[in-house]
């Protein structure tokens, strides 16, 4: 394509140089001409001059002479001669009059001629560059949408693939539990093996299903840029180019034939000898056929100019899905989207069909103005009896303002353009919005048969899990909404705010089609009570909101980043950044521009490269929601890069949108890659968010479900302890957000619940927050907590829990072992005693009611699963450990 695209350019241009030389050529010609006809005229004036001189040779002085002046009728072959000399001398004339017009009007008409084709030629060829660009960004487009599906795809195919190891390991507990469930010893721990294998079986398919859901989506999203590609193509080969050929060709033909028409007259003014010339002439004139010269050019370089191959479905590791699927959690998505596609081709249909009408009656006008400027002489030579009276006409260029009304011409040629332009764009977005809307069309029509086997109520009862998933909050150290986004960083532990985080999701999935995202003002009222949410920690676009409250999201999406204090863009780089737009558009300014965004701190170019990520990939539905990157880049420019005071903001806003606009259309060129700037990527395709798929900016909030939250520095109850467990800290920690608990190693702390695979809910020194569950060592047994068969010293047995995947079973120390760390925890016991002023505490007395080990509630475990681990975490404990001797869990 791109050598075929490189051709087509090639072959305008020639066929532009081609009628540049030949229009240089018949200029020539005409004042080549002239040249002759004055040198014919003069010669032929002189040779009538001089036999005229001659006359009285013939007789002399003679009686018979001087009769025959006085009547030349009486001799005929005198006669014949003196109507010889008069022919002459009239031939003469219409000699000189035939240079002059030659030399004249028709040379200089050629000239204006190829300056016209040169024009043209150039504006052509720069709207086909364009027209070529575009569809290579499409092609461009539809390689990016494949690679994502495959990826989605491998990740799809390896949660099946550990959906099917899982089935199969549980398949294998349920046939070794059926021998031993008559052993009454392991019943506890074979249970426990059972319910594990369980859950595990129900997280890999859930994720499996958000895989599969994702897969779905960039499968469909692919096949429509493949349906929309194909289109493009077949519009821009088929259609485009034949207009652009049209567009060189236009006057052309009719200015050329006008001025070899008025040749052809002046010729047969003066040269009756050369009618059968200037007939033949006449013939090829009047075989100026540009539709059939256009053809001819097809047909001659059909290698350039044929349609190439569709573009085919790739199937990527084994998928045999190769067309679009309509699936329940995806209908409520893609009906409203049809229907979007449907509106905007009705209007973009009654757009373009105007817009043709102004085209045809621009390119009437400029045939008109084309054929005015020669037919003033066509039309003398046609209507005088004599090439005499045209010599005023031919010295006199300005008789009719031909200034003024080649100034008209240009303007018409210049709207006719661009009226072109407006014409090729709006057939070649209907072209793209029909074959979306036929295949979705299509799609929906399978779905409801598909949809008629498949039972509804599953699909219901998926939503209405999805709708109770809980609402998590938390409490902020740091204000959001015109707060400090560094800072709230830093205290929170969310990479990327949940407010940015959440806004983006929810138009992702319900909002990237819709017209006039981000330029439409949302409801107040509702933008006001998201704002307030948010900044109480909550999230309400978790099953709260419906795509009615598009509008308001994205207002309150730039609400945030506008009343940010800071701003993203410090001031200080304002100046160079502007500056940074008068580059060249190309890698140079793109580069210029990553090393000025260097200098900002990393959670900021984090959060700045999950933002213009997203803008790009909105952009590319501009043909859906007609938000283009510069729309988009006049709704973000003033939002992200406030004119600093003391400087004309009307002045400087159109280079703030054209930096705006470099950051959406090139992010991965302006943005470091995830290898040097690790951090959350925006993903094209997202799933809907549930229980088990929490991100990183939900890891605190998560934590605890439907329970009440827990503030920092809020004094625990004394007298809430049943349930409660102590435990002895591995590892010091440093909590990371105010919910996050502080402690040493050897601290005594508190437990109360489990809020996640990775959490617990407890407490130390009086304060209650969020515990580490990799940082401390347990009592021994199962959880909940029950106590061992074997008991240790003291009648526990304890252990520490390392990372492990779900499969492993806690590995028990011996009892040596168990001794030493029971010794080991009641001495620290009664060291916290002391402090407290209770006094150390006895190895046989037991400890008061909370510091026996209980179970705790049921169905607080296995809430929460898949939690991120933020950046700066260990993985383990002995990453954080220091060196030395140490309790080593096992």
């Amino acid at each position: 394509m791109r050598w075929q695209l490189s051709e087509q350019l090639r072959c305008l241009e020639l066929q532009g140089d081609i009628r540049r030389e030949l229009l240089q050529e018949l200029a020539e010609f005409m004042r080549r001409r002239a040249e002759v006809e004055q040198e014919y005229s003069r010669g032929l004036e002189k040779l009538a001059e001089r036999f005229s001189s001659r006359g009285g040779r013939l007789g002399g002085g003679s009686r018979e002479h001087q009769s025959f002046r006085k009547e030349p009728s009486l001799l005929s072959p005198l006669h014949c001669w003196a109507v010889l000399l008069q022919q002459t001398r009239q031939q003469s004339r219409e000699s000189a009059v035939l240079s002059e017009v030659l030399a004249g009007p028709l040379a200089q008409r050629l000239s204006h001629i190829a300056e016209d084709v040169g024009r043209l030629v150039r504006k052509s060829k720069d709207l086909e560059q364009q027209l070529q660009e575009e569809l290579l960004v499409v092609v461009s487009e539809l390689q990016t949408a494949r690679k994502t599906y495959q990826v989605y795809r491998t990740e799809s195919v390896n949660a099946e693939t550990k959906l099917r190891e899982a089935e199969r390991q549980e398949e294998k507990r349920a046939g070794r539990s059926a021998p031993a469930a008559a052993a009454p010893d392991a019943g506890p721990l074979r249970k426990g093996s059972i319910k594990k294998g369980g859950r595990l079986v129900e997280k890999r398919q859930a994720k499996f299903l958000e895989h599969k859901l994702k897969c779905t989506k960039a499968r469909n999203e692919y096949l429509l840029s493949l349906a929309s590609v194909n289109a493009a193509v077949s519009n821009y080969y088929l259609r485009d180019v034949l207009d652009l050929m049209d567009c060189c060709d236009t006057g052309f033909h009719l200015a050329v034939g006008q001025v070899l028409r008025s040749y052809a007259a002046a010729e047969s003014r003066t040269q009756a000898s050369q009618m059968q010339g200037l007939g033949s002439l006449e013939e090829a004139v009047e075989a100026l056929d540009p539709p059939g010269d256009k053809a001819k050019v097809l047909e001659l370089h059909a290698a350039a100019f044929c349609p190439p191959q569709r573009f085919d479905y790739q199937p990527h590791d084994g998928d045999e899905v190769a067309e679009l699927q309509v699936e329940l959690e995806l209908r409520d998505e893609i009906l409203p989207r049809a229907q979007n596609i449907q509106s905007r081709l009705d209007r973009q249909t009654i757009e373009t069909e105007e817009v043709n009408k102004t085209l045809k009656a621009t390119v009437q006008a400029l045939l008109e103005l084309v054929a005015s400027d020669d037919g003033e002489v066509l039309d003398a030579f046609q209507a005088s009896p004599s090439t005499e009276s045209l010599k005023s006409t031919g010295s006199d260029p300005g008789a009719r303002q031909p200034g003024r009304r080649r100034g008209q011409h240009q303007d018409t040629e210049t709207f006719y353009i661009t009226k072109l332009q407006e014409y090729l764009s709006g057939r070649s977005i209907l072209a793209k919005l029909q074959a979306k809307h036929t295949s979705l069309q299509e799609a929906i029509q399978r779905g409801d048969k598909e949809n008629c086997e498949v039972s509804r109520a599953q699909y219901t009862q998926r939503r209405l899990q999805r709708s109770r998933q809980p609402r998590p909050s938390s409490q902020y150290n740091q204000k959001l909404f015109g707060g400090d986004m560094e800072k709230f960083i830093q205290s929170s532990g969310q990479p990327v705010p949940l407010v940015v985080e959440s806004c983006i999701r929810f138009i992702n999935l319900h909002g990237l089609q819709h017209e006039g995202i981000f330029r439409v003002s949302g409801a107040q009222l509702r933008v006001s009570e998201m704002r307030d949410a948010f900044e109480r920690g909550e999230d309400p676009l978790v099953g709260g909101c419906s795509a009615h409250d598009l509008d308001s999201v994205a207002g309150v999406l730039k609400l945030y980043f506008r009343s940010l204090e800071p701003p993203l863009f410090p001031p200080d780089l304002f100046a160079e950044l502007l500056a940074s737009t008068e580059l060249e558009a190309g890698p140079e300014r793109a580069e210029q521009v990553s090393r000025l965004l260097a200098r900002l701190p990393g959670p900021v170019l984090v959060v700045l490269r999950y933002l213009f990520t997203f803008l790009n990939h909105l952009a590319q539905y501009s043909d859906e929601n007609m938000m283009d990157p510069y729309n988009l880049a006049v709704c973000f420019g003033p939002t992200l890069l406030p004119v600093p005071a003391g400087q004309d903001p009307v002045a400087l806003q159109g280079r703030v949108n054209q930096l705006a606009q470099v950051l959406i259309v090139q992010p991965a060129q302006v943005f470091p890659p995830p290898a040097q700037l690790p951090g959350p990527i925006y993903e094209k395709c997202m799933a809907p968010p549930a229980d088990d798929c929490l991100g990183d900016a939900q890891l605190e909030s998560a934590a605890g479900d439907n329970e009440p939250e827990l503030e920092a520095g809020v004094p625990a109850q004394e007298d809430d302890l049943d349930g409660v467990v102590e435990a002895v800290a591995c590892f010091s920690y440093t909590g990371r957000t105010a919910q996050e608990l502080t402690f040493q190693r050897g601290d005594v702390l508190r437990l109360h619940a489990r809020a996640s695979d990775d959490w617990w809910r407890g407490e130390h020194a009086g304060t209650r927050g969020l515990i580490p569950h990799k940082y401390i060592t347990l009592p021994a047994g199962p959880e909940p907590w029950t106590p061992l068969e074997t008991p240790g010293a003291s009648g526990l047995r304890w252990h520490g829990l390392v990372p492990a995947s779900p499969e492993r079973h806690p590995v028990e120390v011996d009892k040596a072992v168990a001794q030493t760390m029971d010794s080991v925890f009641k001495e620290l016991l009664g060291k916290t005693a002391g402090r407290q002023g209770l006094g150390p505490a006895s190895p046989s007395s037991p400890s008061p009611g909370p510091r026996s080990p209980q179970p705790l509630a049921p169905g607080r475990h296995g809430r929460h699963k898949g939690f991120f681990r933020s950046p700066g975490s260990p993985a383990s404990p002995s990453a954080a450990r220091p060196p030395g001797p140490d309790l080593k869990p096992h």
